[in-house]
């Protein structure tokens, strides 16, 4: 048997669930994006985060650098961003320019507000199944398997 699921429906019922749940605690839930360069697909994709969080009621900010950023430069941002305690999710989009090393990137995110789940203590705690973010490719798939019995 054949079950397709609805990927627009269930993320518009999960967005709406979520508003309803930091609607009623009262809370002010903060996401940075961080996008170097021009890259057409990235410029889309942090489009829509901003929507899909607007929609949740999260608070978000894009922080949109020139392609001629130094590694150095981008690495304070993270650290102010790391030290904002309005900023409770981090996301720098991927791809970087390749003045920029990635990994050094994704290491400088604080691991708390690794929203992608790429720290390498995320990554080892995913593994390991202790609590971390779960990179959303990841818990899609699980939600998949879930629906449709697979687990």
């Amino acid at each position: 048997m054949v079950q397709i699921l609805d990927g627009v429906a269930t993320a518009k019922k999960l967005r709406q669930a979520l508003a309803g749940k930091i609607s009623a605690k009262k809370l002010s839930p903060g996401l940075a994006v961080v996008l170097v360069g021009e890259n057409a697909a990235s410029q889309v994709y942090v489009r829509n985060k901003a929507k899909a969080a607007e929609e949740t009621g999260i608070k978000s900010w894009t922080h949109r650098l020139p392609a001629e950023t130094s590694q150095q430069e981008l690495l304070a941002l993270i650290d102010q961003l790391n030290k904002d305690k309005a900023v409770h999710g981090i996301l720098v989009q991927l791809p970087l320019p390749q003045q920029i090393d990635t990994q050094t990137v994704i290491a400088t995110i604080s691991a708390t507000k690794d929203v992608d789940g790429f720290h390498p203590s995320n990554v080892g705690n995913l593994y390991l199944g202790l609590p971390c973010f779960v990179p959303c490719t990841h818990k899609a798939a699980s939600f998949c398997c879930e629906r449709l019995a697979l687990t």
